[in-house]
């Protein structure tokens, strides 16, 4: 039941009804009517969230930027994991993955065919020509916040270097769909679309997801899809875009000795790259990168 128009308002900013989401209540009922998905109004932060949120996608960003600095060839991917580590945590955040089911690490780095959930340990060290990403998550003050990024080692060959390229533009196409109030269907299609043209494929079984007041909402982000399906984007809505692209073929596997480690099937070579967003009421908003 909808509060009355001088009542607080359901979002918990503290503001009245008729102030806050009284309009966005109107069209959001009205859509449900006609019979469209959308999504739980749990899934909506209100201002002082965003605020939170953008605190902690502030240190992630920063966390990236540290990796930048030093990443190189002769490192340990377990070092980097450790710069990780040492930047979140001086700026007060948590590392999300830490022992997120069980997960042993800081970060996930995937080297080449490693498609995702790579482990960082003493033993990988990074080599001239290798592609590497860096996928990290930060806890501030209870908030989550997500992003990764390809680094590529010295000199990498030509399929190399379009890929990370590729996988790039398939990034940003599936964000420049996003439209308040359209479909999430719109992301998947879009990174589809391109990855397809340029002789890529896109990875099934992995996808984005909400994120904000916990590491993963609703709704999950698929990286293939149809236009005009699935659930509505609606403001107030943050969620990762974080497609997965294989010089290959998109089947991968899981590494059965840790349960994480994701690679192709085929022993391709495999690119990512992971945006935040927030959705807002005329356009969106890039909050991690």
């Amino acid at each position: 039941m909808e509060p009355k128009r001088n009542s607080l308002c359901w979002c918990g900013s503290g503001k009245k009804y008729k102030q806050c989401h009284e309009k966005f209540d109107k069209k959001y009922n009205e859509m449900k009517l006609q019979g469209y998905i959308m999504p739980s109004k749990d899934l909506i932060k209100n201002d002082e969230d965003i605020k939170a949120i953008k605190k902690s996608a502030l240190i992630n960003k920063g966390v990236l930027d540290e990796v930048g600095k030093y990443i190189q060839a002769g490192m340990s991917t377990d070092e980097i994991d450790q710069i990780v580590y040492k930047y979140t945590t001086e700026h007060g955040g948590i590392c999300a993955p830490y022992n997120y089911h069980g997960y042993p690490k800081n970060s996930c780095i995937s080297v080449n065919e490693v498609v995702c959930h790579g482990i960082p340990n003493t033993h990988q060290i990074l080599k001239e020509g290798d592609i590497v990403n860096v996928d990290v998550s930060t806890i501030y003050q209870g908030y989550f916040s997500d992003a990764s990024r390809m680094y590529m080692i010295g000199k990498v060959s030509d399929e190399a270097k379009r890929l990370v390229e590729v996988t790039k533009e398939c990034l940003l196409k599936g964000i420049e769909a996003i439209k308040p109030w359209g479909h999430i269907g719109d992301i998947g299609a879009a990174i589809m679309e391109h990855a397809v043209a340029n002789g890529f494929s896109v990875v099934r079984d992995f996808a984005g997801h909400g994120i904000g007041k916990s590491f993963h909402e609703d709704p999950i982000v698929s990286h293939v899809g149809v236009r005009n399906t699935g659930m509505i984007l609606v403001p107030g809505m943050t969620l990762t875009v974080e497609p997965m692209i294989n010089a290959g073929k998109w089947q991968i596997k899981i590494n059965p000795s840790d349960g994480w480690t994701a690679t192709t099937k085929d022993g391709s070579l495999s690119a990512q790259w992971e945006h935040m967003i927030l959705i807002r009421e005329h356009d969106v908003e890039i909050l991690c990168w």
